[in-house]
């Protein structure tokens, strides 16, 4: 039994290198075209702040780290977790999801190291280089505990996105195709890369208790920026993706026995 555990779980391994060598063009673009329009966004962060001195109190400096600080949580969720994106589109619908449940292991870990997205080096390379560019230009100051508590920080993050991502996709077992419903949720992140203050009300209440996306990126990160309220930023972070992943991984795990294969 121990080695049949052994030989799938180097099955597993051999898919992993599978998808980091496989579409090298395809990646190669991918990669490319990401880290320019990144850029992008940079240089019109930085042609606004030309005109204005600072966003509700936020510099430039201070928002190019929260930025690069959000692109790092989901780069990793997005090289690790991407395949999750499948469940709510395809594999569920199509009854693709059978193969996942005729395996003796982990149907959530079968799911997630079916594909890994190499292209998600882009967003991790964006990420630690305006982190970097930060600590140059002392927007936030290095220690041992500020790193130890990014670590942590970024990780939790991860799993921060891969539950909302996990909860919206698992509703295709009772809806059969959530992916629009899994898009909308996702694209909601794009408004953690900003300080969530600039925001109304409404989307402040999405961001923070709703979707929870402000915990990967904006209550982490103001704390690196001030070094104060560490419960309250990433201590909260750390809570809200272990209730997020609780609750989403419960809700997968419902879904599995509601699941009928495809017919003809």
């Amino acid at each position: 039994m121990m080695r049949r555990y052994l030989h799938l779980y180097r099955v597993f391994a051999g898919q992993f290198m599978k998808s980091l060598i496989q579409s090298k063009v395809d990646f190669l673009i991918g990669l490319i075209g990401f880290f320019f329009s990144q850029m992008f966004g940079i240089i019109f962060l930085s042609l606004v702040f030309k005109q204005i001195p600072n966003l509700n109190g936020w510099t430039f400096e201070q928002l190019v780290f929260i930025y690069g600080f959000a692109q790092i949580p989901r780069g990793i969720d997005h090289f690790l977790t991407d395949n999750i994106w499948m469940l709510a589109m395809r594999y569920v619908i199509r009854g693709e999801f059978d193969r996942f449940l005729l395996r003796p292991i982990n149907p959530f870990f079968q799911l997630i190291c079916d594909r890994f997205q190499a292209d998600a080096l882009g967003e991790l390379i964006v990420g630690f280089v305006l982190v970097g560019v930060s600590v140059g230009n002392h927007t936030v100051t290095i220690t041992v505990g500020n790193v130890v508590l990014f670590v942590i920080s970024v990780l939790t993050g991860a799993l921060i996105y891969t539950a909302i991502k996990l909860l919206f996709a698992s509703l295709a077992f009772w809806i059969k195709d959530s992916i629009a419903i899994l898009q909308v949720a996702y694209e909601t992140s794009d408004f953690a890369k900003y300080p969530i203050s600039i925001y109304a009300k409404p989307i402040r209440f999405l961001l923070t208790y709703m979707i929870p996306f402000a915990f990967v990126a904006f209550f982490p990160a103001s704390y690196f920026l001030t070094g104060k309220n560490l419960l309250t930023t990433i201590g909260a972070e750390v809570l809200i993706a272990f209730i997020a992943w609780l609750l989403a991984y419960a809700v997968f795990r419902k879904g599995l026995t509601v699941y009928e294969s495809a017919g003809n």
